[in-house]
């Protein structure tokens, strides 16, 4: 008997699993560290401010009174500039729109370099102070579809000039305006015979170094009881606005360095959890140089928990991400914020991971090519990518013969969850329908569509996200909620139904738009925005989406009979 060697016909199924696995594993590396894409290489200003609306726009806005831009005001509009030019044709502010990836020319009036701002309840974008000629004034942007809104100018509004001024919602709608170059007091807006006075906040006062100042910008949240957290230099507290009272004074900061404009550093509000229970708890996550200081902002003896990044950083945006991770981005790692005093670009995002255990929460990502130093910007967009844009450390705009140019790209970075390669675990919303009211402490049911068989019953989460108004590495008005509830049932074939509770009160979420995401074992759908509001009923096109289905199912089940009807007539008349 001739004997035949298995072993040729074993190396060609060896040989494929080897490159199989090979590839495999290069998937995973690629998909831990993001991805970045070049989407405009110039949107004709520079992206010092940055704020997505509900009709998925993202308003960019620069600063005037420092000469020409690279885009021109459409038919032939022009504005009078006092400081460098007697008439300026040049535009100062863009909207993006995502969709067709182009940018429309908008015209302010005024210097809105170093502003601040936030989204009110409606939609409408308010924009804040500035330098020089804009210093008291308030812009405002109605979002709109058929490109016609523009930037509306209301000059001498302010009680305080508004340079370097924090904004954030209040639970009643309002905005707080805190802060700025020499202002060491708060104001309201919109302005009634009420709130036009100005209020003294001494902590701004005490946290100011002499010649340095070292908090400017300072980071605000509203805390789940209704006071804001305020921290400034190395120090923080607890404040009720409507008293003018401070509620409790948090311990400094360990190792004594400053975390604000100049020494800029960032913070966010970390994922606000278990919004049904009595306690709800609050933390709050502030980063610079080479650490990140963690503090629950709701505990009766609260202590600074300190963490060393894996990247020295500052100037850096901190952005939360539809998954409750917090992403690292933007900055240098030497110097500080103004003009030319940056040096080192960091150019890898890191990812931090709130819920790991201590000394497992950071994970470098992949790089990009472009420095994004003083003046840049990132926001979180809809589809779960963040956009990246700016950076200019120079009095002017200087695009040759600097160490780092003045930068008019817009770039997207992806996070690992967008590699396509895990897509078949990415869940997609059927119902609400966007743009749908949402009522406070409400039960929302919510359908989304994944692949068969890969759902995970114990990995799906709904989660609520402020879009921000962002400038200076700080994000204004950003908070994110994982809504209580998670009672899953199958509804349909390859479709399912959470049904969780929104938040119960306007401390957790004051009035406005929210992009709303499910999120299956970390990986988020697209989202959709939901309109918070007092006394919303129940979105109506999700029963109208209940209807459909039912109305579609029945016509089916028509067509089946009718089918069958006819089939049997046919069979019949053969017979005969």
């Amino acid at each position: 008997m001739t004997r035949v060697s298995v072993l040729p016909f074993l190396l060609l199924p060896i040989t494929i699993l080897v490159l199989l696995l090979s590839c495999y594993r290069n998937i995973l590396i690629d998909a831990t560290g993001g991805k970045w894409d070049l989407l405009r290489f110039n949107i004709g200003i520079s992206a010092m401010h940055m704020q997505l609306l509900n009709n998925d726009k993202v308003i960019i806005l620069d600063r005037t009174g420092f000469g020409p831009s690279n885009i021109s005001l459409p038919n032939g509009r022009c504005r009078n500039d006092t400081i460098t030019l007697k008439i300026d044709c040049t535009a100062h502010s863009v909207e993006y729109d995502l969709a067709s990836n182009s940018v429309r020319p908008l015209m302010v009036l005024t210097n809105t370099w170093c502003s601040s701002g936030a989204a009110m309840p409606d939609g409408t974008l308010i924009q804040t102070g500035g330098s020089n000629d804009g210093d008291h004034n308030v812009r405002t942007f109605k979002p709109c579809i058929d490109n016609a809104c523009d930037w509306q100018e209301n000059n001498s509004v302010l009680a305080q000039r508004r340079w370097y001024a924090t904004n954030h919602i209040l639970p009643d709608g309002r905005q707080i305006i805190i802060g700025g170059r020499g202002q060491f007091n708060y104001e309201f807006y919109p302005k009634t015979h009420s709130a036009d006075k100005l209020h003294d906040l001494p902590f701004l006062t005490q946290t100011n170094d002499r010649n340095t100042e070292n908090n400017l910008y300072p980071f605000v949240f509203l805390n789940v009881d209704g006071n804001l957290f305020i921290f400034a230099n190395n120090r923080a507290i607890l404040f009720d606005y409507t008293k003018g009272v401070v509620v409790k004074t948090y311990p400094t900061m360990p190792g004594g360095d400053p975390r604000n404009y100049p020494s800029t550093g960032s913070a966010v509000l970390l994922p606000l959890k278990n919004l049904q229970v009595e306690a709800i708890e609050a933390e709050v996550l502030v980063c610079a140089l080479s650490t990140c200081g963690r503090i629950q902002i709701t505990d009766a003896n609260p202590q600074w928990a300190m963490e060393t990044m894996p990247l020295a950083r500052v100037m850096g945006d901190m952005v939360l991400l539809p998954n409750g991770k917090v992403l690292i981005i933007n900055g240098a790692s030497m110097g500080t914020a103004g003009w030319e005093l940056g040096r080192n670009p960091v150019l890898s995002p890191v990812i931090y991971k709130p819920d790991n255990l201590s000394g497992s929460r950071f994970e470098v990502q992949n790089s990009s090519s472009t420095p994004r130093m003083y003046h840049s910007t990132a926001i979180l967009l809809r589809d779960g990518r963040v956009l990246v844009g700016g950076s200019n450390p120079h009095q002017y705009d200087s695009f040759m013969g600097v160490q780092f140019p003045t930068d008019l790209t817009l770039e997207a970075f992806s996070p690992a969850y967008l590699d396509p390669n895990i897509a078949w675990l990415r869940p997609n919303i059927i119902s609400p329908a966007s743009q749908s009211n949402i009522g406070y402490g409400q039960q929302l049911a919510v359908r989304f569509g994944i692949p068969p068989g890969r759902l995970n019953r114990n990995s799906v989460i709904v989660t609520m996200v402020a879009p921000s108004f962002t400038t200076h590495s700080f994000s204004m008005n950003q908070r994110l909620l994982v809504l209580s509830g998670g009672d899953i049932k199958a509804v349909g074939r390859l479709k399912y139904q959470i049904r969780v509770v929104t938040p119960g009160s306007r401390n957790l979420t004051p009035p406005g738009y929210y992009l709303l995401f499910v999120v299956h074992q970390d990986i988020p759908s697209e989202g959709i925005w939901v309109h918070m509001k007092a006394n919303a009923q129940q979105p109506k096109l999700f029963v109208g989406m209940i209807l459909i289905l039912i109305f579609a199912e029945a016509l089916a089940l028509y067509g089946l009979i009718v089918g069958i009807i006819l089939s049997s007539r046919a069979g019949q008349s053969r017979a005969d």
